[in-house]
């Protein structure tokens, strides 16, 4: 079903950039091989399946280097075990389980390798709290957590700005809102909003965004971005919805359009220049300093 879809959208999927000589059935028996201390298997394949691509993108656009990299909702774990065997740089994590303060460790061990990967981490909800370091970061990572968040997700990306170096590179990741299964949800009739959640407010996705959001989010708090791209990481489902074919001319004619249809967002912004105050209109409202910017 991609090569039908990539027919008529040739830029939905991205190229995959592996690390040098490994290929992508190593490295996906590679993280198939770990086990995670208290988390169901069954759960961890699943995730694990649909979302590799995801992870190997991400692991792409981290820069390479000896610095200090924070990860913010590392659990379970899948693109810090790849930070681990293919960057150089000394890891720090965060979770929330819906608790706040304290930490944890949780270990990852290969039955493929016998590798144990012992993961410290603080709890902390960046929707509504600092980020519980003293020190600062040369890279944050921020990926599938921003569509989580209830509350305050300019907040958050301050408080992440106040703990990243003057030209740190936040990495951030998320579900793209514009990707084409979502139209096609909408055209069929469907919703595209996601389930309410067994895990709690925090276990579904409160806002999703596009590339365009980001963009503007960042610029507002002095991010400059490196790069920015959306692509399918897994089977698309949008021709189970409407038939694309209808619709590939009139997606075509909006210029650009064709580059925002995968189902992922990917970027990397630097923390370059001093933040705006205020929360922007288009996406906040009934806030009183929502006024001060546009």
């Amino acid at each position: 079903m991609n090569d039908q879809i990539e027919a008529f959208f040739p830029d939905i999927s991205q190229p995959l950039l592996l690390p040098e000589n490994h290929t992508e059935h190593e490295l996906l028996s590679y993280l198939e091989s770990f086990e995670l201390d208290g988390a169901p298997a069954k759960e961890l394949s699943t995730y694990l399946s649909a979302d590799f691509r995801r992870f190997v993108h991400t692991l792409s656009i981290v820069p390479e280097g000896h610095g200090r990299l924070l990860e913010i909702g590392a659990n379970p774990y899948f693109t810090t075990i790849l930070l681990k065997k293919f960057r150089q740089h000394e890891i720090y994590c965060t979770n929330y389980f819906g608790i706040s303060g304290g930490g944890g460790r949780q270990s990852c061990k290969s039955t493929l390798t016998n590798e144990v990967f012992d993961f410290d981490f603080l709890n902390n909800n960046v929707d509504v709290e600092d980020i519980p370091f003293e020190e600062t970061f040369d890279i944050i990572l921020f990926c599938e957590v921003i569509e989580h968040l209830v509350a305050d997700p300019l907040g958050a990306l301050r408080r992440i700005k106040d703990k990243l170096n003057p030209g740190g590179a936040l990495i951030l990741t998320t579900p793209n809102v514009n990707r084409l299964e979502n139209i096609a949800r909408m055209m069929c009739g469907g919703n595209i909003y996601d389930p309410i959640s067994g895990y709690g407010v925090y276990g579904r996705h409160n806002r999703e965004y596009n590339k365009h959001e980001l963009f503007l989010m960042l610029s507002h708090l002095g991010f400059d971005l490196d790069l920015i791209y959306s692509s399918d990481v897994h089977e698309n489902h949008a021709r189970a919805y409407y038939p694309i074919e209808n619709i590939a001319a009139q997606i075509h004619s909006t210029p650009n359009r064709g580059y925002d249809l995968g189902q992922y967002i990917f970027l990397r912004a630097r923390n370059s220049r001093l933040a705006a105050e205020g929360k922007p209109r288009w996406l906040y409202r009934s806030y009183p300093d929502a006024e001060l910017c546009d």
